[in-house]
Protein backbone atom coordinates (compact mmCIF):
# COMPACT_ATOMS: atom_id res chain seq x y z
CA UNK A 1 0.00 0.00 0.00
CA UNK A 2 1.75 3.05 -1.16
CA UNK A 3 1.81 6.53 0.91
CA UNK A 4 -0.08 8.51 -0.86
CA UNK A 5 0.22 11.35 2.01
CA UNK A 6 1.88 14.47 1.02
CA UNK A 7 3.55 16.43 4.45
CA UNK A 8 3.61 20.22 4.09
CA UNK A 9 6.87 20.48 5.37
CA UNK A 10 9.42 17.97 3.50
CA UNK A 11 12.16 18.44 6.39
CA UNK A 12 9.54 17.17 8.87
CA UNK A 13 9.21 13.35 7.68
CA UNK A 14 11.73 12.75 10.29
CA UNK A 15 10.03 13.72 12.71
CA UNK A 16 6.68 12.51 12.02
CA UNK A 17 8.62 8.99 11.67
CA UNK A 18 9.89 9.27 14.82
CA UNK A 19 6.27 10.55 16.45
CA UNK A 20 4.81 7.81 14.71
CA UNK A 21 7.20 5.38 16.35
CA UNK A 22 7.09 7.03 19.75
CA UNK A 23 3.29 6.62 19.59
CA UNK A 24 2.87 3.57 18.98
CA UNK A 25 5.30 1.70 20.59
CA UNK A 26 3.53 3.02 23.96
CA UNK A 27 0.66 1.46 22.85
CA UNK A 28 2.06 -1.67 22.76
CA UNK A 29 3.20 -2.35 19.13
CA UNK A 30 6.50 -3.69 18.15
CA UNK A 31 7.70 -0.68 15.76
CA UNK A 32 11.45 -0.65 13.52
CA UNK A 33 12.56 2.75 14.39
CA UNK A 34 13.83 2.93 10.78
CA UNK A 35 10.51 1.87 8.84
CA UNK A 36 7.82 2.73 11.33
CA UNK A 37 5.11 2.09 8.72
CA UNK A 38 5.05 -1.17 8.91
CA UNK A 39 3.60 -1.29 11.91
CA UNK A 40 0.61 -1.08 10.13
CA UNK A 41 1.06 -4.93 8.77
CA UNK A 42 1.07 -5.89 12.95
CA UNK A 43 -2.34 -4.26 13.12
CA UNK A 44 -3.63 -5.71 9.74
CA UNK A 45 -2.80 -8.99 11.16
CA UNK A 46 -4.02 -8.18 14.47
CA UNK A 47 -6.97 -7.02 13.19
CA UNK A 48 -7.29 -10.39 10.56
CA UNK A 49 -7.17 -7.87 7.69
CA UNK A 50 -5.05 -9.39 5.01
CA UNK A 51 -2.81 -6.12 4.03
CA UNK A 52 0.02 -7.10 1.89
CA UNK A 53 3.21 -5.78 0.70
CA UNK A 54 2.41 -4.47 -2.89
CA UNK A 55 -1.14 -3.60 -3.96
CA UNK A 56 -4.13 -4.21 -1.71
CA UNK A 57 -6.83 -3.00 -4.21
CA UNK A 58 -9.26 -5.55 -3.23
CA UNK A 59 -9.18 -4.34 0.45
CA UNK A 60 -12.12 -2.38 1.52
CA UNK A 61 -12.18 1.38 2.70
CA UNK A 62 -13.53 0.18 6.46
CA UNK A 63 -10.82 -2.30 6.38
CA UNK A 64 -7.85 0.10 5.52
CA UNK A 65 -9.83 2.63 8.42
CA UNK A 66 -9.32 -0.13 10.82
CA UNK A 67 -5.53 0.08 9.99
CA UNK A 68 -4.83 3.39 9.35
CA UNK A 69 -7.16 4.92 11.91
CA UNK A 70 -5.31 3.36 15.08
CA UNK A 71 -2.16 5.01 13.73
CA UNK A 72 -2.94 8.08 12.58
CA UNK A 73 -5.95 9.09 15.48
CA UNK A 74 -3.09 7.91 18.58
CA UNK A 75 -0.77 10.60 16.40
CA UNK A 76 -3.30 12.96 16.80
CA UNK A 77 -3.89 12.49 20.66
CA UNK A 78 0.01 12.75 21.04
CA UNK A 79 0.11 16.33 19.35
CA UNK A 80 -2.63 17.42 20.91
CA UNK A 81 -1.70 16.58 24.42
CA UNK A 82 1.73 18.07 23.36
CA UNK A 83 0.01 21.08 22.29
CA UNK A 84 -1.67 21.58 25.23
CA UNK A 85 1.41 20.86 27.46
CA UNK A 86 3.17 24.15 25.45
CA UNK A 87 0.08 26.31 26.00
CA UNK A 88 0.14 25.65 29.48
CA UNK A 89 3.33 26.53 30.41
CA UNK A 90 3.21 29.69 28.53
Amino acid sequence: MASKNRILVPGARKGLDRLKADVMKAQGYNVNADNPNNVKYEIANELGIPLSKGYNGKLTSEQAGKIGGPIGGNMVKEMVRMAQQQMAKK
